[in-house]
């Protein structure tokens, strides 16, 4: 991961990243990318940023316009490893 770190405890950034790897989101190149989530603007203005920092979610293509959002190797290991620990969570009553 990148200098920035994030927690997928944080239920915003781990459904953000599913949604990404849906394929339901888009990003605008511009002086901080702006992260769409099924054709609408995200609420969290931060986020496309967040994610790019933190190595989980590709930086977009140069030029303008909207690029498909898509996960890293490594936001695909996180999520992956942040749903496993959910489950295990949810197996052991702990959710």
């Amino acid at each position: 991961m990148s200098s920035e770190s994030i927690d997928l405890e944080n239920r915003r950034d781990r459904a953000l990243l599913h949604a990404v790897a849906d394929q339901r989101c888009e990003i605008l190149q511009g002086w901080q990318p702006v992260l769409f989530i099924d054709g609408r603007l995200c609420s969290d203005a931060d986020a496309g940023r967040r994610l790019i920092s933190a190595g989980l979610v590709a930086q977009p293509g140069l030029g303008t316009g909207r690029w498909p959002a898509r996960l890293t190797k490594a936001g695909e290991a996180e999520l992956a490893k942040a749903d496993q620990a959910d489950q295990a969570d949810r197996v052991a009553g702990r959710h």
